[in-house]
């Protein structure tokens, strides 16, 4: 099988990537219900044998359309191509979404980006996917204008979970922003990961015994501060449990820029300057501030034995989440 590769939309697609099936939408999360259109994808391209892709439109829409309100993006684009490579997707294809592209007509977003750009065979998308300068192009849109341009197209109705309810990537952002990430794992399909270089911090960490590994997020990250059990996820490859603190350290830096900072368990070296992953498993208390470093310390012992027992008895919730966090 061919390298995956993420390409970006306004450079000629590769002659052997053309005449594909391209699943269309967001993707944010690529949780379960991204999935189902996207399982539906890879099987039309099994059946017609020809290359599986997705495209995606960066930044995502919200960011240019309601720049005034901050967005949670759970799986920026490295992210998102790493889960579409593990889902045994070709390429990701890269949509720049701008002003001047959201003014496109529908019918130019078929013929210029679907049939020239791509040369598709085949599209498939949820059901309420919209395209086109306000929206005008929809799914009965696109049916037709796959009978016009020779294409086939593949409608999928919203996912629900198991207490009936659809699944979405809004959903799932509540969830973390409330420290739920078991919940928000359900709807994944696997255990939320972000991804980021390690940088050095004030290094207080390594004098009281539990070095870390710092990581920046994204400011619009809402995750819940406090304590969690995660796995981290060397560049190598290499997997370690851990125990991270997402916040502003308020016992020792009432100030602090959010960071996350994970004890890599059973580890001792130099990582400053890999790019590595931080998976979660668990919430396991919120911050809190202790009355000097002997409180923090007793603390932080208990918060890894906690972490080390919860993750010791941990099963993949999927294939995707056995390769992510397993």
């Amino acid at each position: 099988m061919a390298a995956f590769q993420r390409i970006l939309a306004t450079t000629p697609l590769p002659a052997d990537l053309r005449g594909g099936v391209v699943a269309i939408g967001n993707f944010d999360g690529v949780h379960r219900g991204h999935q189902a259109v996207l399982e539906r994808a890879s099987a039309e391209a099994g059946r017609l044998g020809v290359p599986a892709l997705v495209l995606t439109f960066e930044p995502h829409p919200r960011k240019i359309f309601r720049p005034d309100i901050p967005l949670f993006v759970l799986t920026p684009p490295p992210m998102k191509a790493r889960l579409l490579s593990l889902l045994g997707f070709a390429a990701l294809v890269e949509q720049p979404f701008t002003r001047d592209f959201a003014s496109l007509s529908a019918e130019a977003f078929v013929t210029d980006v679907l049939e020239r750009n791509l040369g598709i065979t085949h599209a498939v998308t949820g059901f309420d996917f919209h395209f086109g300068k306000d929206r005008q192009g929809g799914p009965a849109y696109l049916m037709a204008a796959g009978e016009r341009h020779g294409f086939g197209v593949t409608l999928v109705d919203a996912f629900r979970d198991e207490g009936a309810e659809v699944v979405s990537s809004s959903r799932i952002r509540g969830l973390l922003s409330e420290g739920e990430v078991a919940e928000a794992a359900g709807l994944l399909g696997y255990r939320f990961t972000v991804e980021s270089e390690v940088v050095g911090g004030q290094q207080l960490g390594r004098t009281l015994g539990f070095p870390t590994a710092n990581m920046r997020l994204s400011p619009e990250a809402a995750l819940k501060e406090g304590i969690y059990a995660v796995r981290f996820r060397r560049a190598d490859g290499k997997l370690h449990d851990g125990v991270a603190s997402f916040g502003r350290r308020p016992t020792v830096d009432d100030n602090g820029t959010p960071l996350l900072e994970t004890f890599v368990f059973d580890f001792s070296g130099d990582l400053y300057g890999e790019i590595c992953q931080v998976s979660f498993f668990a919430f396991l208390r919120p911050e809190v501030k202790f009355e000097g470093l002997d409180a923090l310390v007793t603390q932080m012992k208990r918060d890894e034995a906690e972490a080390r027992a919860l993750l010791a008895g941990v099963k993949p919730l999927s294939d995707l989440d056995a390769a992510m966090a397993f």
